[in-house]
């Protein structure tokens, strides 16, 4: 096992991570912009160490800076989070060539995944079922374009091969304007990306969002821990999500997951990793690999018991996984509440001084939150503060459990989603389970402030 391990992250995930190293009996060295210098991690770290001005690109992008930092204070490894450097693999490399252990995927594994094509096309040879698309990249020949969008048949949806967070997408309805779509999308794609690649994809109609998590070692060993429904998003951007998800047998998960635990193996997947899908009348489609841990991680700890972020440090260090297949067991119910400094409604970003941070408690109730009251909300990062994460033996006692928590939380000074949350717990719709990934598009017109 590692003795010191640097965190090169911010917010309720580098919170977590700390924590995380603290049960290891690891030391965790914090990094830090001059934004952050308050935050309650910093506060509570054994070293810390400033790096750079509040801008990310300074500071939490900086890759010299970070690496100078593991080397100062020693650390063996670095765990780079969510977000910024998560999936760079240029990092990845980097970090391993000068000498550390990269707490994630080999670089390998995050170029092969980090592009939409490449990670299809893995996935296709590895047998796990995708949207029915392009062969690889869009060619400039308007006539090929326009010949592969009629065999795939109308509406279709323009990819960036090197987009994420919902941006770099495109839906099509008809061939008049498919080629201005493409040229457009191309355009957007190198400015965002640096990679001008697109490709092209069926447009599922109402779709829900299922992801499978996995967790590989560098021994050939993987499983999967169980689905998460992810299905509530805000242009493409997650708001709330649950496992397992309502509605969707059993059996079909399990062999999906099986699928994606063999196309780890056949790739040389390590750490921890998630499947994302789109599901719709009965099939599963693969839309892409997050090679990273995610934001809504808790909710698969909370229904398995397996600690996801200690386990990808276990791996890392050369551990082989402590469980297998058979000894994982989903239990209960348990759903997670993004709260986001910023109006509930409106969505404008609400950075700011927290005059008043009161967490709810309760049986099943967790909060991953680094804020706290007097803490100052810096406008500089993702509007993100923390999640609300609750587990019960039923949908039907979490979502309970989700409203009282919802109703005794209280962050005053600043403002966030969470009256949003406590209308969508009460939803009949949303409480019915099997909700679409246009259902809270829909809601939000229909609700509108």
């Amino acid at each position: 096992m590692f003795k010191k391990i640097l965190v090169a992250n911010r917010g309720e995930i580098a919170l977590r991570i700390q924590r995380a190293c603290r049960e290891l009996g690891v030391k965790a060295v914090m990094v830090y912009s001059e934004a952050d210098r308050e935050a309650k991690y910093v506060k509570l770290a054994e070293e810390a160490v400033c790096i750079g001005p509040a801008p990310s690109g300074l500071s939490y992008l900086n890759m010299p800076a970070i690496i100078s930092a593991a080397e100062v204070t020693d650390a063996e490894a670095i765990h780079p989070g969510y977000g910024f450097l998560s999936e760079n693999a240029d990092f990845a490399e980097r970090v391993e060539k000068s000498g550390f252990q990269f707490i994630g995927p080999t670089p390998e594994s995050i170029r092969i995944m980090g592009d939409k094509v490449s990670a299809k096309q893995a996935m296709i040879r590895a047998g796990v079922p995708c949207v029915p698309g392009s062969e690889g990249e869009l060619p400039d020949d308007p006539v090929a374009m326009k010949r592969i969008a009629k065999a795939i048949g109308y509406p279709v949806i323009i990819k960036a091969a090197g987009g994420g967070g919902g941006r770099g997408m495109r839906v099509v309805h008809t061939e008049a304007a498919l080629v201005n779509a493409v040229q457009m999308t191309k355009a957007e794609a190198g400015a965002a990306f640096n990679n001008p690649a697109v490709y092209m994809e069926k447009f599922l109609q109402n779709p829900r969002h299922i992801e499978i998590q996995i967790l590989a070692d560098k021994h050939k060993n993987a499983v999967y821990l169980g689905e998460r429904d992810c299905s509530m998003q805000r242009r493409h951007q997650k708001v709330l999500e649950e496992s397992p998800a309502p509605g969707i047998n059993r059996k079909l998960i399990e062999r999906i997951g099986e699928r994606c635990v063999a196309a780890c193996k056949k790739i040389g997947y390590r750490g921890a990793g998630t499947f994302e899908f789109l599901y719709e009348d009965g099939e599963f489609y693969f839309i892409e690999m997050n090679t990273r841990v995610q934001v809504e991680h808790p909710v698969t700890e909370m229904v398995t018991g397996i600690d996801i972020v200690k386990t990808q440090i276990m791996v890392a260090a050369g551990e082989k996984l402590p469980f297998t297949q058979r000894q994982i067991e989903v239990r209960g119910h348990a759903i997670e509440c993004r709260v986001n400094a910023e109006d509930p409604y409106k969505f404008i970003p609400s950075p700011g001084r927290v005059t008043m941070w009161h967490a709810p408690g309760g049986p099943g109730v967790r909060v991953d939150s680094h804020v706290y009251t007097n803490y100052f909300v810096p406008p500089n990062y993702d509007s993100m503060v923390g999640k609300i994460i609750v587990h019960g033996d039923t949908r039907e006692q979490a979502m309970a459990r989700m409203r009282t928590a919802l109703a005794e939380t209280v962050v005053e000074g600043i403002s966030t989603n969470i009256p949003l949350h406590r209308e969508l717990m009460v939803d009949a719709k949303f409480m019915d389970g099997g909700t679409n990934i246009h259902y809270l598009e829909h809601w939000l017109e229909q609700h509108k402030r």
